[in-house]
């Protein structure tokens, strides 16, 4: 039944052409706080650097943000690109995160570099590790978060702060069976992004649920993150879904610039080059009406074996992106908890 399905949010912190970025953040507190209300099971933010159309380069800090404008809702990183970090400093982040809040953080932790090259060595202060490293870092974050540093570990004994007595729920996050593999063999949450990857994902996820590792949690928990833009009607919908067509090509053409408007596209003006790859990128994104979209949606949820959906909604527009997450709690008859 819909009314059994979990659904969380993911928000990249979208800036829409003709807005700045305070207008974006501020746009993202008040969807953390509309999903907080509706029933949503959890609010993730993602780590982006260098790039116009999107904002959020620090979750932790948003985090702390939302966490004392909302009530209920876990929230957490959709992810923190842990290559850049040291794991030690992550987990202090996301220990302070769950002391102010406390049961309701996650960590999800991801090897892209969520931007370009360039950008990365940047960020990396020229040692970007591309992930080589990315296995070793994330099972320390976990030993350093449950305490389980090994006794010849250069960081043995060190006083992880603050010192609280509950632990963040940690995640993997990938669009490969590198992730899952890693997520099965650790024994940590997964959440696969369909929204990057729309082909063979529901392999990649059973193969996680075979091989896990039931040593730091009882049994596998898997999700699927999904590209979704649900309005009260397809006309409507397909209008807004211009707005990510137009994104999806300027990604493609190297083009860095913000989300285009909602309503300002003349799809008559796409050439065939263009319209073959939004042909080809559509299949990541499920676009409609809620009965349209809350069907396929399903359909995908089954097809993983999932046990939530995570929904990525990028408009073109704060409101119409409200209102696709108003829909979606409606007709997944979404509600808080007292």
């Amino acid at each position: 039944m819909k009314s059994a399905v979990k659904l969380s949010v993911l928000d990249q912190s979208p800036v829409i052409e003709g807005h700045t970025a305070r207008d974006a953040l501020a746009a993202s507190i008040e969807l953390a706080q509309l999903a907080d209300q509706l029933g949503y099971t959890r609010y993730w933010c993602a780590e982006h650097h260098g790039l116009f159309g999107v904002c959020d380069s620090a979750p932790e800090v948003l985090l702390a943000r939302i966490g004392a404008a909302t009530q209920r809702i876990r929230i957490g990183s959709g992810g923190v690109m842990l290559p850049y970090y040291s794991p030690f400093k992550v987990a202090e982040q996301f220990r302070m995160l769950e002391a102010l809040y406390p049961n309701r953080i996650d960590l999800g932790v991801g090897r892209a570099p969520g931007g370009d090259q360039k950008t990365a060595q940047a960020v990396a202060a020229g040692a970007y590790n591309r992930g080589e490293l990315f296995p070793q870092q994330v099972q320390e974050l976990i030993w350093h978060l449950h305490g389980t540093l090994p006794a010849n570990h250069p960081a043995h004994g060190i006083a992880l702060q603050p010192q609280v007595d509950t632990v963040p729920q940690i995640w993997m996050l990938g669009s490969s069976d590198f992730g899952g593999n890693l997520a099965a063999q650790l024994g940590i949450r997964f959440a696969f992004a369909h929204f990057i990857n729309a082909h063979n994902g529901h392999y990649i996820a059973q193969e996680y649920r075979d091989r896990f590792n039931t040593e730091l949690e009882a049994r596998p928990y898997s999700a699927v993150a999904v590209f979704v833009i649900c309005a009260d009607t397809e006309q409507q919908a397909q209008e807004l879904a211009l707005a990510v067509d137009m994104r999806r090509l300027q990604m493609a053409y190297g083009v860095n610039a913000p989300i285009p408007r909602a309503g300002q596209i003349d799809s008559a003006r796409f050439s065939e080059r263009d319209r073959m790859i939004i042909e080809r990128e559509r299949p990541r994104s499920v676009i409609g009406t809620p009965d349209q979209v809350s069907e396929k949606m399903l359909a995908l949820q089954q097809q993983f074996g999932a046990d939530e959906i995570i929904v990525l909604t990028v408009a073109g527009s704060y409101a119409a992106r409200l209102r696709s997450y108003e829909l979606l709690a409606q007709t997944f008859s979404l509600s808080a908890p007292n």
